[in-house]
């Protein structure tokens, strides 16, 4: 499982032109998920996430998590964290979860990023085609591999 997350003081999810997910101050996840990936993964990567310090304290230094700053979350489905590059210039997405198997990963990644940040976690569709506009603060952005765990 791959993430990118972003330190955001606003972001939305537009699909058809209706906004689908909204945050205020928070994180905007955008997670993508592989045939490899187990329910140990996805655990292990919404723990990190909600415990992540990132956002700033009053001496400005970054000490709390967006559960102590009772942030948002906006989770975006990403299959194209898996593209390979290296060949050619065309990206290949092989490494990718297929639907099958990358729906039902994404739904309890979701289930468990609410368990742990204990509210709800706004999310846009699996599959649509999602216009994500964020304020990215700071800017602070973060790439994590649950298969490579620095």
């Amino acid at each position: 499982m791959r993430v990118v997350i972003q330190r955001v003081s606003e972001a939305s999810v537009t699909i058809e032109g209706k906004v689908h997910g909204q945050i205020q101050q928070g994180l905007v996840v955008l997670a993508g998920f592989t045939a490899t990936d187990t329910p140990e993964d996805l655990t292990w990567m919404a723990r990190k996430i909600v415990q992540l310090r990132i956002f700033s304290d009053a001496q400005d230094k970054m000490n709390l998590s967006v559960q102590d700053v009772t942030g948002g979350i906006l989770l975006i489905s990403q299959f194209t964290l898996y593209a390979l590059t290296k060949k050619g210039n065309r990206p290949s997405f092989i490494q990718a979860a297929h639907p099958e198997m990358a729906i039902p990963l994404y739904s309890q990644f979701h289930h468990l990023l609410e368990q742990d940040l204990g509210r709800t976690v706004h999310t846009g569709i699996f599959g649509a085609d999602m216009k994500v506009t964020l304020i990215n603060d700071g800017p602070v952005t973060i790439t994590i591999d649950s298969q490579n765990r620095e």
